[in-house]
């Protein structure tokens, strides 16, 4: 498969349209992945427009993160208003741990966590489709990350039957976007390039409308379509100074997110307010996480006079909560031991840092860079996520409860 455009002749807004009703077309069953962003918005209106031509219903998975801007959720309430005949809402307000990168005390933080009620930002909405009684799916258990509960839900909702997701996501946003969609290894519905098989023992589907789109294709939507809603946020970004293409709405305490969280309480205030109690570490973030060095990991790092970068990950590590510590402790062993199985019997202090940025080589200075920039997964060392505590329990549950029926058959 080529990975260069293929201009067809067609506008992309025409091509989505095309894309939605195909789907229409192949799928009884259909949801829409919506976080009131400027890009899922988009999407849920030409979907939308289609379910209502064919008079049908899909499911609206909205997973409510508590802490964001209120203009999100007064968008969100807006959007569903809209097109209220014609969705079935699971408005998602459960205990879901969420990346906190701005803090080493608590590196995860978990929205509307029961025990902590008199600190959320926000009491539970009052709208119906909110989910927040955890037993309404029998998967769920409190602490599940969110990609984890994402694909849980969609085996949940799809009942054994075929199901398409749309997923408002698109190609030039990010290099790991770009790759959902090029990837070569991926199985896809029929053939098509803007389709991926999310579960290989179950017949369902992420489906990307506006994969070709860029930023710009957004906003000429809303100019050709002047009444559509769309979230107003994006409007005080760039009163704020940001281009379009730095504008993100996403949970703004995680790895990469963390870099725009200073505009929270500059947009709004009140909201803030109640963040910083809510989220430890977030005026940290929000005072220092856009600068370079040192301070936040970005870019050049320097250390101490006279110690060497093994010493001043010791002390880095040392200045750590516990749990924390043993953390980092464990991954770095495992990276430790990972190379010197590839020659490296003992880890240089230092190396060319155009080896280190391209991950071609072990220093403790990589290390130190990781627990400065809060890198709780140490991404940059080429770790992956792992599962939560609370998913690997679910799994060794659903592993029991297999292997009972089979025995029972």
């Amino acid at each position: 498969m080529s990975r260069l455009k293929i201009y067809n002749g067609k506008d992309v807004n025409s091509c989505a349209e095309d894309r939605v009703s195909f789907t229409f077309d192949s799928f009884e069953k259909i949801y829409l992945s919506f976080s009131a962003g400027k890009d899922s918005t988009v999407m849920m209106h030409l979907v939308l427009k289609e379910a209502r031509k064919r008079n049908r219903k899909i499911g609206i998975l909205f997973i409510d993160l508590e802490a964001q801007y209120s203009a999100t959720i007064d968008t969100a309430i807006k959007m569903f208003k809209e097109y209220k005949d014609n969705i079935d809402l699971y408005w998602i307000c459960l205990p879901i741990s969420l990346r906190n990168a701005v803090s080493n005390f608590d590196p995860k933080w978990t929205c509307w966590d029961p025990d902590l009620k008199d600190l959320w930002v926000r009491d539970l909405p009052k709208h119906s489709g909110v989910v927040s009684d955890p037993t309404q799916f029998p998967f769920f258990q409190s602490g599940f990350e969110f990609e984890e509960f994402v694909p849980e839900f969609a085996k949940w909702y799809s009942q054994g039957q075929p199901t398409a997701c749309f997923v408002g996501i698109r190609a030039d946003e990010s290099l790991n976007r770009f790759r959902t969609i090029a990837s070569k290894t991926k199985v896809r519905f029929e053939n098509k390039v803007w389709t991926t098989k999310i579960e290989l023992d179950a017949d369902i589907y992420n489906i990307y409308p506006i994969y070709d789109w860029r930023t710009s294709d957004i906003w000429h939507y809303h100019a050709q379509n002047p009444e559509s809603i769309y979230n107003p946020v994006y409007e005080y970004m760039f009163k704020a100074g940001l281009a379009p293409s730095q504008m993100r709405l996403c949970q703004p305490y995680g790895d990469d997110q963390r870099r725009g969280l200073s505009l929270f309480h500059a947009l709004e205030p009140q909201t803030w307010a109640k963040v910083v109690k809510r989220v430890n570490g977030t005026t940290y973030g929000a005072l220092y996480i856009g600068e370079t060095g040192s301070i936040s990991g970005y870019s050049k790092i320097t250390k101490p006079a006279n110690i060497t970068w093994k010493k001043y990950c010791s002390m880095l590590l040392s200045s750590m909560p516990n749990h924390v510590r043993d953390h980092y402790i464990v991954k770095f062993k495992t990276f430790i031991s990972w190379w010197k199985k590839r020659g490296y019997d003992f880890i240089p202090d230092e190396i060319p840092t155009i080896l280190e940025a391209k991950r071609l080589a072990p220093s403790y200075r990589r290390l130190c860079k990781t627990l400065l920039r809060n890198d709780y997964f140490c991404k940059g060392l080429c770790f992956s996520q792992p599962k939560s505590e609370a998913y690997g329990k679910y799994l060794q549950l659903k592993a029991r409860k297999n292997k009972l029926k089979a025995q029972m058959t």
